[in-house]
């Protein structure tokens, strides 16, 4: 064990950084002492990102691109490291489609209540509000559901849906 030249905490001989502090540390093979990384801390870079050059790594990214739907899967489609993974590629374009189908249903459930309310009044929102919080809550745990699946690297394959994203996704 050696101590940090910026705070003097105690760090390993292996670490890269300071547990303590964060700051990038070098040590020296004779000596043993520790100084701070002059280049890290010149250039302002954080530690973690000179380190490892890659933000998140490829299962992590592909279960975020179901975080914000359409969005994040547009994102990882078009971001450089994630978009030459064929996971990523696959949960993003999957995301996509699945944002596209959930809107599509909302629509088009909301036009049935419309019609079904002008035809027989408005008694038929009692039964609409819980209906639509339960297919709201079982689209809330399926889509829970498929970031789990994306974060432990499985290709999970919603029907119909994903195999067009398979398609999608090997056409780079």
């Amino acid at each position: 064990m050696v101590n940090c030249a910026k705070c003097g905490a105690a760090v390993a001989a292996d670490s890269a950084f300071c547990g303590a502090c964060g700051q990038a540390v070098n040590v020296a093979a004779a000596g043993g002492s520790v100084a701070a990384a002059p280049a890290v801390a010149a250039r302002g870079v954080a530690p973690a990102a000179s380190a490892t050059g890659v933000g998140l790594t490829m299962n992590l990214a592909a279960a975020l691109s179901y975080a914000l739907g359409l969005i994040t899967g547009i994102l990882f489609l078009v971001l450089e490291p994630y978009k030459n993974n064929k996971l990523v590629r696959f949960h993003a374009m999957q995301s996509i489609l699945f944002s596209a189908a959930c809107i599509v249903f909302a629509i088009v459930w909301s036009i049935l209540v419309g019609i079904l309310v002008s035809i027989a009044g408005f008694w038929v929102l009692a039964v609409d509000a819980p209906l639509r919080l339960l297919v709201g809550l079982a689209i809330f745990g399926f889509w829970l559901y498929l970031m789990f699946q994306a974060y432990s690297e499985r290709e999970y394959r919603i029907p119909y849906l994903g195999d067009i994203a398979a398609k999608q996704s090997s056409n780079k």
